[in-house]
């Protein structure tokens, strides 16, 4: 099974400017839906989730700042960058008051662009990390209790050390989706340098190992990306 591609909403009116974005930002694997407008940008939200919003500020029949808090009404966490020509501190206020995570001035660089995404979306799913609550996974035949730090099947009970249970913990949150390799390191080893990728390695071999009684539980690489815990039917 693959996993979901990130979900952006890029509204533009400016369409050699929208295309340019759209064929760059899928052409980098993230799925992009185009709007003209900012009314188009709002009812192609009301009918899709996403997983990030690029607004342009000045578009016609609803300008971002207005879609923006339009969008905020209803969804409190998806994070929202604006792209835009205005560079005045009032308008930079004005765009984080209306909702905003980012704001970048144009013109930009590809590179910059997507570098705010990916270290947006970095935050957006710690913050989701943290506050997920669940204590309590269950994948094929194996219970998972986070608290107790224990791996169980109907045979034995594995006492997991505190970063197997951590690193288990950040896969089980993100079943069938790929878990960012750096971001992993950053959140449990708290730097992503060499000698923590490697000792990250070890700990992924130890998980499949004690997973292995399950075909249906894979513990995949994901190359240059990093690994999905994948359960199959």
């Amino acid at each position: 099974m693959n996993a979901p591609k990130i979900k952006i909403l890029l509204a533009e009116d400016d369409p050699n400017l929208g295309l340019l974005l759209e064929e760059y930002l899928q052409a980098k694997g993230y799925l992009v839906t185009l709007a003209v407008n900012g009314k188009e940008g709002f009812d192609m939200f009301c009918r899709e989730n996403y997983d990030l919003c690029l607004l342009d500020v000045m578009m016609p029949l609803k300008d971002g700042f207005t879609l923006a808090k339009e969008i905020r009404v209803s969804n409190k966490q998806v994070p929202i960058v604006f792209l835009t020509a205005k560079s005045l501190k009032e308008d930079t206020i004005e765009g984080f008051n209306a909702g905003a995570d980012d704001y970048i001035t144009k013109p930009f660089s590809m590179e910059e662009l997507l570098a705010r995404i990916q270290a947006i979306l970095r935050r957006s799913l710690k913050t989701l990390i943290m506050e997920n609550s669940q204590t309590e996974f269950t994948f094929g035949k194996y219970s998972f209790n986070t608290e107790a730090q224990t791996l169980s099947d109907d045979k034995e009970v594995i006492k997991l050390t505190t970063k197997e249970a951590q690193l288990l913990r950040l896969l089980a949150i993100n079943t069938n989706e790929i878990l960012d390799r750096s971001f992993t390191l950053k959140t449990i080893w708290h730097d992503d340098n060499y000698f923590n990728s490697r000792s990250m390695d070890v700990y992924i071999t130890k998980l499949r190992k004690y997973l292995k009684n399950d075909p249906r539980v894979e513990i995949a690489n994901i190359h240059g990306k990093g690994f999905r815990l994948t359960i199959n039917a």
